[in-house]
């Protein structure tokens, strides 16, 4: 068993176990992480978020010394990129004075993103562009279908548009939605639900790859914002309304900000066995 520091931190309710690991020490293997996110047997989350640099992940090959976020989903699968992760991962590092500015660059599995944190809580986040397919898919849950919109932000995305929000209430989202073609999205794909409840706002559930329903998707709520721009012509910015509360999304053709709260709840230490 080992005895490691943590950070629980949240963003409109996507919340995440955070550890410091600077000298790249830590070596989790995946049934440690899913410990760790395991809501009853662990600290609990929807994914753990490990701060070290990133001249310390084998794959990266920009700037060193910069701070990486390696994301891993609750289910240990590693995830390119999660925008509610980001600004949460932003705040921790400002909080822990690992970050010497508000305004800083952060390394991600999606290239470098960029981060404002502000005095009000809010940190405001570089997503990158949102790629819209013209190829659609179908999303199946349960009995029923739906065609859905590919976007592309870094992850993927399934977007589907339903007529009402007493639609969008009724969806069981305990059930893995399926798509086709399975060739679609070989490595999995995040499913968003959304209706649409004025000229520039959108309410959205979404079930997470490698986690299941979450009350909050930082990355998905761009996609809805990117798939509902391409069927009303509205660019926005939009406002998206989530289980978990409200984020502001501005896109354009080069880049994707997202914008909401983010909390570092509690911090303390772990016994996380051997397995």
């Amino acid at each position: 068993m080992r005895t490691t520091q943590f950070s629980k931190g949240q963003g409109t309710g996507n919340d995440f176990v955070i550890l410091r690991d600077r000298s790249g020490m830590l070596n989790l293997s995946d049934a440690q992480v899913r410990w760790l996110c395991d809501r009853r047997l662990g600290v609990g989350g929807d994914g753990l978020l490990r701060a070290t640099r990133a001249g310390l992940i084998p794959e990266w090959e920009g700037d060193p010394d910069l701070w990486f976020m390696d994301y891993r989903n609750a289910d240990a699968s590693i995830a390119e990129m999660c925008g509610n992760g980001l600004r949460v991962f932003a705040k921790f590092l400002v909080d822990e004075g690992l970050l010497s500015r508000y305004d800083a660059v952060i390394a991600t599995r999606a290239g470098l993103k960029h981060v404002i944190v502000h005095g009000d809580g809010t940190v405001d986040a570089d997503i990158g562009p949102a790629s819209v397919s013209g190829d659609p898919v179908t999303v199946r849950l349960g009995e029923r279908s739906w065609p859905a919109t590919p976007v592309d932000v870094g992850n993927p995305h399934a977007v589907v548009r339903l007529d009402s929000e007493e639609e969008l209430f009724g969806l069981d989202l305990t059930v893995s939605p399926v798509w086709g073609p399975p060739e679609a999205f070989p490595q999995g794909v995040n499913v968003e639900f959304v209706a649409l409840t004025g000229p520039d706002r959108i309410r959205m559930r979404v079930h997470e790859r490698g986690v299941g329903e979450t009350l909050s998707c930082g990355t998905g709520t761009v996609a809805a914002a990117a798939a509902m721009s391409r069927a009303t012509g509205y660019e926005g910015p939009w406002t998206v309304d989530v289980p978990g509360g409200t984020l502001a999304v501005a896109l354009s053709a080069e880049d994707s900000r997202l914008t909401g709260p983010a909390v570092i709840q509690a911090r303390g230490e772990v016994f996380v066995p051997e397995f």
